[in-house]
């Protein structure tokens, strides 16, 4: 499972591209985003953004991430200078076991029972990436969903992790590089994706921007611990025609 969906706001009326001397902003403090876009070679500034991620009542778990993306971009946005030139770049991460959405552990019980719902079960991890123009809104956004089989860890393995600190900023509680409790047992999407930066999609949404992206994503991605990369083999797309 490989899911990509791709959405327009505000599509332009032409064909033309942005001349890459606006600011690339990143909407997030999060060090595995910033890490990843960097990684790409890319120059960016970041801005926090502060939303409400409740879901709506009955709102389908893909559909939340696109959702919170879109709104992280358009927060951002709406902090920038009117007169400045920039383009606003989003992400949102929601994991779903069924039909139950899983968050941000609020303390190390909730982490414990995210981690012992998810223990040897399959679910699924919505990234969604959004990018949006500045003073003049144009927004499009790319989802990308990939099926996570968890491994059977233990109740020690669980204590020993929680006490790392490392699952209270992660949806589902767990992070799939993480070394020492390396979590899942079977992957099928994009790792990167469920690290919560899709950069394969990421590269596509700044390639339909006019901004070509040279950097080798299967290396970064096993740099960041994945075995296989989702843009290798027969299936890796030409992004930046």
């Amino acid at each position: 499972m490989a899911y990509h969906a791709w959405r327009h706001l505000n599509p332009p009326q032409s064909k033309e591209r942005l001349s890459f001397t606006m600011k690339l902003i990143l909407a997030s403090q999060s060090p595995r985003r910033r890490r990843l876009l960097a990684e790409l070679g890319l120059s960016f500034i970041t801005l926090s953004t502060d939303i409400d991620e409740t879901p709506c009542p009955n709102e389908a778990p893909a559909d939340l991430a696109v959702r919170l993306a879109e709104a992280k971009a358009e927060a951002a946005a709406a902090r920038l200078d009117p007169t400045e030139g920039a383009l606003v770049l989003a992400s949102d991460t929601v994991v779903a076991l069924g039909n139950e959405i899983l968050g941000k552990p609020t303390d190390a019980a909730d982490a414990r029972r995210m981690l012992e719902q998810l223990r040897g079960q399959t679910h699924l991890v919505h990234t969604a990436v959004s990018v949006r123009s500045h003073p003049h809104p144009r927004t499009e956004t790319r989802l990308n969903s990939s099926r996570i089989t968890m491994r059977a860890y233990t109740d020690a393995e669980i204590d020993a992790y929680i006490a790392t600190g490392d699952p209270q900023d992660k949806a589902g509680a767990y992070a799939i590089q993480h070394p020492a409790f390396a979590p899942v047992a079977q992957l099928d999407g994009c790792y990167a994706g469920v690290m919560g930066f899709p950069l394969n999609d990421v590269r596509m949404l700044l390639c339909a921007r006019g901004i070509k992206i040279e950097a080798d994503i299967p290396a970064i991605c096993r740099g960041s611990g994945s075995a296989i990369c989702c843009c290798e083999g027969p299936q890796k797309t030409n992004l930046c025609n």
